[in-house]
């Protein structure tokens, strides 16, 4: 079992690349959103998409062309589950539900973790996943 490392907090750039006014530094989001950005990207990311790290994502993009059934649903259940618990060693996964909703054309899938490090409830993201051509 690796070993929980205790924290300060979390810190990442903002995607926007917005400027801060007051020092002329790249606006940086903090704790739970940083977590929550870095997972998103994750499970949003194919496999061989990031140089030197092939392995690095999710690969569930495949899986959103398939039918919308529980068994395409499973399968992007642990894929996701496998991608946030070999890539992202600040949280503690609860669990994974995703929900086909075929009269939308979509898997909805909500993430619950925990936050390795500071004091936080148990956090929860929701993305709706559809296919895109």
């Amino acid at each position: 079992m690796p070993v929980e490392r205790i924290s300060k907090g979390f810190k990442d750039i903002s995607l926007s690349l917005k400027v801060n006014p007051l020092n002329y530094d790249i606006i940086t989001i903090k704790n739970e959103s940083a977590i929550a950005r870095s997972i998103r990207n994750l499970i949003l990311t194919n496999n061989g998409e990031k140089f030197f790290n092939p392995d690095l994502g999710s690969g569930i993009s495949e899986l959103l062309f398939e039918p919308i059934t529980e068994l395409t649903a499973s399968s992007i259940r642990s894929r996701i589950e496998n991608t946030i618990r070999v890539f992202e060693p600040r949280v503690r996964l609860i669990n994974v539900i995703v929900e086909p909703r075929e009269e939308d054309n979509e898997f909805y899938v909500a993430i619950r973790y925990n936050v390795i490090g500071i004091d936080a409830r148990p956090q929860e993201l929701t993305v709706a996943l559809q296919s895109v051509r």
